[in-house]
């Protein structure tokens, strides 16, 4: 018996159904059931909650998620070999598991959802992870469909996620994660606690949507942000040329000084010269 409920232990199910890892997918199995039930906590309370996971494979995540307590769980994955694991996941938590077949990058969870909101909750596979996280940062109108996102990253993305001005990790994807949402590290998980064992540790992060994030264009802000870490080494006089307007001019927008560099910069201060940099775009469009 598993440690969360009667189904057969991962390295079972996964013998029975020889469903041998593929790095082309990205996958690396997490078959400690403490674990995984650890990872379904930190998203919780779950109790009729709908989650949608990406890559379940094996169905360990999968069988947390059900066993405390969610409605509905979503579960999308590509491999068609994991699909006879997840039926038997789906006979044992009958009405409460959909199995959705097909690429997480071009699968819009809305139409499944009606008015109701989500919690995403996935083991991602380390290829598109994040891809993924800007996707889903990136939803518009805001905000998404989503309340929590709780999922797991190599710890160096993870880093990347929380980072704020002055860490090493800050950049381009720190300025639009902390912009939207509120971002944490949760806990580390060893690699020995994979199959195969990765080369890296891996940490799950999680995510909660700001309601009213700071307004600005994310357009602007992601185009702000590329121009000033594309060439981090350099102050915001230099690195922000490539946007075609005076450096100088975002940057007193920002109430910074121009010979600062990118990674000394609050997010409050990206979108301040996003704004500024919008409306200097406007302004252009609109001279007769």
């Amino acid at each position: 018996m598993s440690a969360i409920d009667d189904l057969p232990p991962l390295r079972e199910v996964i013998r029975q159904h020889a469903l041998s890892a593929r790095k082309s997918l990205g996958q690396n199995f997490l078959l400690d059931l403490n674990l995984t039930a650890r990872i379904a906590r930190a998203a919780g309370p779950l109790e009729g909650a709908t989650i949608v996971e990406i890559g379940p494979g094996p169905g360990g995540l999968t069988r947390a998620l059900l066993a405390m307590g969610a409605a509905h769980v979503i579960a999308v994955e590509r491999d068609e070999r994991a699909g006879p694991a997840l039926e038997e996941i789906s006979t044992r938590y009958p009405g409460r598991l959909e199995i959705v077949r097909g690429d997480a990058q071009h699968f819009d969870p809305r139409p499944l959802l009606g008015n109701t909101k989500a919690k995403i909750v996935a083991n991602l596979p380390y290829n598109i992870a994040t891809a993924l996280l800007i996707d889903w940062l990136s939803i518009e109108p805001w905000p998404p469909w989503y309340d929590m996102m709780v999922l797991m990253f190599q710890r160096e993305v993870a880093e990347r996620i929380v980072a704020r001005e002055s860490d090493e990790a800050y950049g381009r994807l720190a300025v639009l994660a902390n912009w939207r949402a509120e971002t944490k590290i949760l806990f580390d998980i060893s690699p020995a606690a994979f199959v195969p064992q990765p080369k890296v540790t891996s940490s799950v992060v999680r995510l909660v949507p700001r309601a009213a994030p700071e307004p600005c264009d994310r357009r602007a802000l992601e185009q702000v942000a590329a121009a000033a870490f594309g060439q981090r080494r350099k102050m915001l006089r230099q690195s922000l040329k490539s946007l075609g307007v005076d450096p100088a001019r975002l940057a007193a927008a920002a109430h910074v000084d121009p010979t600062r560099r990118a990674e000394t910069i609050p997010v409050s201060g990206f979108v301040a010269m996003a704004r500024e940099l919008t409306d200097i775009r406007s302004a252009k469009l609109n001279v007769p």
